[in-house]
């Protein structure tokens, strides 16, 4: 096959779960309710933090943005696969892959950012409680999400760029997946992609160590802390405020680790651990924080009876 720029490329094929076309409907049916569960719930954390003044503090503050970051993340894959799904298609366009994978890229980059930050959240309250409210100001809060969101796109925008302006890839593409991911798009190409790869596993070990570190870091003090406590109750409270959170975070590396470490992603089983990590993780982590979460709760019934009551 002749090597070409990537500008003749005009579609990529999406294998995914296309080869059981007698589950199509069963597919269909299974993924776009998880995907309109995921976006509602996720949209109803945001719109009950921002609406209560209760629960305006940092740790729901980055759990808001948490919200986001989940809704998007669903977001560019899902829509696709089901409409591929309907059509009994599996292309999508050159542009549409390009973009997919960069929004993919930014919002996994900050769902990892943001669980740390949420780590360090938890560190300051149970290790350093009589400075909270001084070191978890609003100006620390805003910074950390902002750090977040801008390391998150810079990298997604360079990797894309060096992609666009540096590689030559074959005339035809067809990914195994149900998404355009990065590293399956690397082995598309037809050109060196040395600078590709190590950008890739430098930015790799930093998200999947240096966030990973942090989180460890933060938990070994919290434990610390809380084997000081001398009393039963006041040792389940103080955990029981970091629970959601460390079920989150187990989560989303037990099924990120279970994805990059999967030998054939093209099996079923293979599929079944990027499903998830792209589809279930953030489908669930509303429910982990609304359910363990009284305050959450709290306000949530109190946005049902208003809802109500308009009615």
């Amino acid at each position: 096959m002749e090597p070409g720029n990537q500008t003749c490329v005009l579609e990529v094929l999406l294998l995914g779960f296309s080869q059981d076309s007698e589950k199509q409907c069963i597919l269909f049916g299974l993924f776009l309710s998880m995907f309109v569960v995921s976006v509602l719930r996720n949209q109803l954390i945001i719109l009950t933090i921002s609406s209560d003044s209760r629960v305006h503090i940092p740790l729901y503050f980055f759990l808001s943005n948490l919200s986001l970051a989940d809704t998007g993340f669903i977001s560019t894959t899902v829509p696709k696969m089901i409409v591929n799904i309907q059509t009994q298609s599996k292309s999508i366009s050159y542009a549409g892959c390009i973009t997919q994978m960069y929004f993919f890229m930014v919002f996994g980059g900050m769902d990892t950012f943001l669980m740390t930050v949420m780590a360090y959240d938890r560190f300051v309250a149970i290790c350093h409680p009589l400075h909270y409210t001084v070191i978890m100001n609003p100006c620390l809060c805003g910074l950390l999400v902002l750090v977040s969101w801008f390391t998150s796109l810079s990298y997604s925008l360079i990797q894309s760029l060096l992609m666009l302006g540096w590689l030559s890839f074959c005339t035809n593409w067809v990914i195994p997946h149900f998404y355009c991911e990065l590293a399956q798009v690397l082995t598309l190409a037809c050109s060196d992609t040395l600078i590709n790869y190590i950008l890739l596993y430098m930015v790799t070990g930093f998200l999947g160590i240096v966030p990973f570190s942090g989180i460890l870091f933060s938990y070994t003090c919290i434990v610390s802390s809380i084997l000081r406590i001398l009393s039963a109750h006041g040792k389940y409270k103080a955990f029981s405020t970091c629970a959601s959170h460390l079920s989150m975070v187990s989560l989303f590396y037990g099924t990120g680790l279970g994805m990059y470490l999967s030998s054939d992603s093209s099996s079923w089983k293979g599929m079944i651990t990027l499903v998830m990590y792209t589809v279930v993780t953030p489908m669930l982590n509303p429910f982990i924080y609304s359910l363990r979460n009284r305050d959450i709760k709290k306000v949530l019934q109190k946005v049902f009876r208003r809802t109500l009551c308009v009615q």
